[in-house]
């Protein structure tokens, strides 16, 4: 690298960490990046303590599959909700209580007797994590006018570290005080997060009926679809809003910029869903490794991941989302169609750092997508999108159980492999946030 090259750079980089710092914003960027650290950390925690849970409560690959399904598919369902509710409290108070709840459920998870209790203390941490995402993504895009990639690259980057720490901690921790004692260390982060989510989060007027306002207004990207069209419930002020509102979101998601993006994020979202669930139990019981080992490498997949979240963002940025997506995608194939074939630990450690390479998608996609729906309902709008697709990525740990127990994980991961590649395809069609020509169309 020349002299010049090696000065830009180094511009650059500077540059990018004067926007995510200045004007006080640093504060806010580590505080919400402390609340994901716990909050997604913790959500692969459960899947590496497989083995320690299930030598309590004895089920099935794919009841254990479906506990894991139980935890997304609680969390999409909040989506929406939380959303919503962005529009009309603000993102401050509901990062605060994301957080609070998460650690009232790991007392739950501590106190657990029965599969049952465990089974409703994940519900009500899929539920709890939830709410922690749309306005999240939010307050990011309303901080952050200007690289918002580099943003939410640095605040996934920071989830991923705490997905790579916390469960290789966690799976020690069990041996000393066993998987609810683990679970139960973890509350005084929480209340800590959310210590800091309140001091550091600026919040915002409440904005109730913003999405009717919305409606109103056409869809915000300039297609104008529904303009001027008369309302026939115009004699129910409360059921015309809601209608409007309606017809406003689902403008804002079917939008060929939206819908090409989410289709591609819940095809990586499967794949993700059934790798995370059962790469510690594959490792244990089909490559004979220790659960500390197994552990271990799970966290591995997200340091790799961390490091990878942390530059993606600048990387679309600067280059496009949809090439940078799609060929992350394609370079996602290689390491699952490898994982079956891989037997030394060295090939499996490359393996697995490579593998976190396909997490990288996180940030580049949220961005892309936050940016480009309009501004008037961008909470609710993106808590429908989160919710559609985790709701679809979360039957991949079900689907990856279901195999194992016909002795067929070869070929979940084959299977994986090849839905990964579609999504790069999908990728390969994203149209750029800055044109034009395409907001409109459905």
């Amino acid at each position: 690298m020349s002299v010049r090259s090696s000065d830009s750079l180094t511009a650059r980089v500077a540059g990018t960490v004067g926007v995510l710092r200045g004007d006080g914003r640093g504060w806010t960027l580590s505080a919400i990046a402390g609340g994901w650290f716990f909050t997604l950390g913790l959500r692969f925690v459960i899947p590496a303590l497989l083995p320690a849970i299930r030598a309590d409560f004895p089920v099935s690959d794919t009841v254990a599959g479906a506990a894991i399904t139980l935890l997304w598919v609680t969390y999409a369902g909040t989506q929406f909700p939380a959303g919503a509710l962005v529009d009309r409290v603000g993102e401050r108070l509901l990062l605060v209580a994301s957080v609070v709840a998460g650690a009232a459920t790991m007392l739950v998870y501590a106190s657990a007797p029965t599969f049952t209790a465990f089974l409703l203390a994940t519900a009500g941490f899929g539920l709890a994590s939830g709410l922690y995402g749309p306005p999240r993504g939010v307050v990011l895009s309303r901080v952050y006018t200007a690289r918002d990639g580099a943003a939410f690259g640095t605040v996934l980057a920071t989830g991923s570290l705490g997905a790579a720490l916390l469960p290789p901690l966690a799976t020690y921790a069990t041996g000393i005080v066993g998987w609810r004692g683990a679970l139960g260390l973890t509350i005084p982060g929480f209340l800590a997060a959310g210590y800091a989510l309140r001091r550091f989060v600026p919040d915002r007027p409440a904005t109730a009926g913003s999405a009717a306002e919305a409606a109103n207004a056409g869809d915000g990207d300039g297609d104008g679809d529904g303009a001027g069209v008369s309302n026939p419930d115009s004699g129910d002020p409360r059921r015309s809003r809601t209608r409007r509102g309606a017809a406003a979101i689902r403008r804002a998601v079917s939008t060929r910029k939206v819908a090409v993006a989410v289709l591609g994020t819940t095809l990586m979202l499967f794949v993700f869903q059934g790798v995370t669930a059962f790469l510690t139990t594959y490792f244990v019981t089909a490559k004979g490794l220790s659960e500390t080992a197994a552990g271990t490498l799970f966290g591995l997949l997200f340091l790799s991941a961390a490091v990878c979240q942390s530059v993606g963002g600048a990387l679309a940025d600067r280059y496009g989302h949809g090439r940078v997506l799609a060929t992350v995608s394609v370079i996602g194939v290689v390491p699952l169609a490898a994982l079956p074939y891989a037997d030394s630990l060295p090939t499996l450690v490359a393996v697995v750092t490579l593998l976190g390479m396909r997490l990288s998608i996180g940030p580049i996609s949220n961005a892309y997508i936050v940016s480009v729906l309009p501004a008037e309902i961008r909470g609710t709008a993106w808590g429908a999108v989160r919710t559609g697709f985790f709701v679809v990525g979360a039957f991949g740990s079900t689907a990856v159980g279901s195999l194992a127990d016909a002795d067929l994980f070869t070929e979940a991961f084959l299977l994986l492999a090849g839905v990964t590649a579609v999504a790069g395809v999908v990728y390969a069609t994203l149209p750029e946030r800055r044109g034009t020509g395409d907001d409109g169309g459905g």
